[in-house]
């Protein structure tokens, strides 16, 4: 038997793939089963190839595996492209409609099943991802039964003939592999998993989840992948908390909506990808300038222009601290799990308030999109703090007297008030301004507005800024990086160490303003530093040179063709710098 098995499923995008991953990766959840998916899709509607990567373990894990157990194809191409991750006891099961055939090197073992026949004969050729499913329990030597109340979810809307239906293609499936296999493959037997519920979900659905319990009650936003699915959570789930959802015209309204909303005091947010955040700059700018708070989402994707808009990167990160005209104070976040994701989005905002400032999340297309196991997430640490909005009386101003909306202070952080509250009257502008708003060209308001912004930073609390996972005072090698590369790194962690290499990881969480303590002293501690980023410039090593030097320490392990680190990889690229 084996503690975890790696299963994909291929075929055309707009023929079920998504939903035979769903079914399946769901029953194994409810088995108490740990799982990590990755999603392999075209930016397309329908047609052009898509893959679901699931992964399944009786332990938590992180990432995607180096190699494949069993591939599900459902055409040839899903072979062709995928065969080369089967290791050589793996399994094909393909549909028998296109005779399929496996390559000359191909090691792993191929059986024909004929899914879309069985499913025909059901009364429909859209039940054949059932078969396929029903082929693969019987691999795994699962009962079909183990898959009912899934399958009751997702169909029974439809009747309970429908979920017979479904349920006979299941069977069937499995008859037919078990006939052709003689019953199911030892070798690919999973333990028994612990049996407990765990959450199971994209990070993007964790950071709406957080943003819903951290007070959000309004969303501006304009569809993007992959960020789409943050505003289809709230469409869904925020009316029914009092909130609404606005799509707009494009990413300009978006964030200048969200500004004015947060000006009139209602927690806001939008979320975007890369050319989203390049319409939203100036508004960013203004929301530092007026001091309103600003909370958006960047779901990274592969770029420049339209890019690889369905695939993995991580090139934002530049353009996401300096991307905006002018010096302001901004704070840039960067969770690597879809736990992360929920807390850090509820500390953006307080961050946001407490700051009077524009917070930017930033994640990317494996951490917004890989579905993930979460462990039960813990409500009693949400807090929402808003900082110096002043929620009670007001002292009474004298005649044509101001409120001091941009007062200077010793902390850079003014009294902040909602619009039409008595004695909080103030001018708000997107030019420089005095303490009460009021535009000021004047030399020595203009260095006094400029210090007071950016003070704001200087006691900027953040519960962890760098993960780290330090066993060794005298390490090898350090290796760093950001958002989702943090599973494959730490899974690669072990093999160094078999290796009588002392390794030692850290994972930047507040990625602006850069912690710069923290992570010198990791540095100083190491004799390597490798820095694992999706990009071609090694930016996140780049922003590491620019805070604590050690330039001859630093190197760079960078991917950048649109798929996301596997741990085989990074081990290789340390091994070979060592």
């Amino acid at each position: 038997m084996v503690d975890q098995l790696s299963w994909k499923v291929g075929g055309q995008q707009g023929e079920g793939i998504d939903s035979t991953g769903e079914v399946f990766s769901l029953a194994q959840n409810r088995l108490g089963y740990y799982l990590y998916t990755y999603r392999h899709f075209s930016s397309r509607i329908k047609g052009g190839h898509t893959n679901n990567k699931i992964r399944v373990s009786t332990k938590d894990i992180g990432a995607v595996s180096d190699d494949l157990d069993i591939l599900v194809a459902f055409d040839q191409e899903t072979i062709d492209v995928n065969y080369h991750e089967l290791h050589s006891e793996g399994i094909i099961i393909a549909d028998s409609k296109f005779n399929p055939t496996a390559p000359e090197d191909c090691k792993a073992k191929l059986f024909a099943v004929p899914f879309t026949e069985i499913a025909n004969d059901l009364g429909t050729s859209l039940m054949k991802n059932m078969v396929a499913i029903g082929a693969t329990s019987a691999i795994l030597g699962q009962s079909t039964e183990e898959y009912r109340e899934i399958v009751q979810e997702v169909y029974g809307r439809k009747g309970d003939k429908v979920v017979e239906k479904n349920m006979e293609a299941l069977r069937q499936g499995a008859e037919y592999f078990n006939e052709q296999a003689g019953g199911p493959i030892e070798r690919l037997q999973l333990e028994k998993a612990d049996g407990k519920k765990r959450m199971f979900m994209i990070g993007n659905d964790a950071i709406s989840l957080g943003f819903l319990v951290g007070g959000v009650r309004f969303m501006s936003a304009y569809p993007i992948t992959p960020a789409s699915e943050i505003m289809e959570y709230m469409i869904k789930h925020l009316p029914d908390y009092g909130g609404t959802v606005i799509q707009t015209e494009d990413e300009i309204a978006a964030a200048t909506m969200a500004i004015g909303a947060n000006y009139a005091g209602v927690r806001t947010i939008t979320a975007s990808a890369g050319p989203g955040l390049s319409l939203m700059m100036e508004a960013i700018g203004l929301s530092g300038i007026t001091e309103t708070p600003l909370v958006i989402v960047d779901t990274q994707r592969g770029g420049p222009s339209t890019g690889l808009p369905t695939k993995q990167e991580q090139s934002d990160l530049m353009a996401m601290i300096y991307g905006t005209h002018g010096e302001i104070p901004k704070v840039v976040m960067a969770p690597s799990t879809a736990e992360e994701a929920f807390y850090d989005a509820v500390e953006a905002l307080n961050i946001a308030e407490e700051y009077q400032c524009p917070v930017i999340l930033l994640s990317d297309l494996q951490l917004s999109l890989g579905k993930q196991s979460v462990q039960p997430l813990d409500y009693s640490k949400v807090e929402i703090r808003r900082g110096k909005l002043q929620q009670g009386e007001l002292p009474e101003l004298e005649a044509k007297e101001y409120f001091k909306r941009y007062e200077v202070t010793e902390d850079g952080v003014s009294p902040r008030v909602i619009p039409g509250q008595k004695s909080g009257i103030h001018h708000v502008t997107g030019v420089e301004h005095d303490q009460t708003g009021k535009p000021s060209e004047v030399a020595s308001n203009r260095q006094a507005m400029m210090d007071k912004r950016h003070r704001k930073l200087n006691n900027l609390k953040f519960n962890q800024p760098i993960f780290t996972n330090k066993k060794h005072e005298d390490a090898d090698l350090l290796v760093v990086g950001f958002n989702s590369t943090r599973g494959a790194i730490e899974e690669m962690m072990p093999r160094l160490e078999e290796d009588g290499i002392k390794v030692n990881h850290a994972h930047v969480r507040l990625v602006h303003p850069f912690p710069a303590e923290e992570m010198k002293e990791l540095v100083d501690s190491a004799k390597k530093v490798v820095v694992v980023e999706n990009n071609s410039t090694g930016q996140l090593a780049n922003i590491m040179k620019m805070n604590i030097g050690n330039l001859d320490k630093i190197n760079n392990v960078l991917k950048y063709n649109g798929n996301p680190f596997l741990p085989s990889e990074i081990y290789a690229k340390c091994k070979e710098l060592l």
